[in-house]
């Protein structure tokens, strides 16, 4: 499978997210980019979630349909063509990282698919059914961390 270069000016892979992205921080989703997009994918997926908060991942933010011409995601904004779906928080769009206090810092996976055809989901999909719908259509991927603990 072929890998998309992902990244953002506001942390670096493995480090500390800035408050201001956080829920009680001002709740903003941070600057992304992205490069090396394979030709002819009908649609780009961004999923960012926490594996650290229980049995299943904690979906922070869905965004799908994202154009494939699109070369990343302004802070606070939307890539382009993008439709954001619920968190689980209940509410739709980012919602930044919340994990206990005191826990060790949570890591918050940002993951850019690029699928051969539209991702297709029920109304309020959760983090496990977007994986195993994008397993059937990802030809190409890009993966960054930032942590959090508060």
């Amino acid at each position: 499978m072929a890998g998309i270069m992902l990244r953002s000016t506001a942390f670096n892979d493995h480090d500390m997210l800035p408050s201001r992205f956080s829920k009680e921080g001002g709740n903003v989703s941070p600057p992304l980019e992205w490069a090396q997009v394979p030709e002819s994918v009908a649609e780009l997926v961004l999923l960012v979630e926490d594996p650290d908060a229980g049995k299943t991942p904690f979906l922070h933010w869905l965004v799908t349909g994202i154009a494939p011409s699109a070369a990343g995601s302004p802070e606070g904004g939307v890539p382009l063509g993008g439709r954001e779906w619920p968190n689980g928080f209940g509410t739709t769009g980012w919602g930044g990282p919340h994990p206990p206090q005191g826990d060790d810092p949570h890591r918050y996976f940002f993951r850019l698919y690029a699928l051969d055809r539209p991702l297709e989901l029920p109304e309020a999909p959760q983090a496990d059914e977007v994986h195993r719908l994008l397993v059937q259509r990802d030809v190409a991927s890009g993966t960054m961390v930032g942590t959090y603990s508060r």
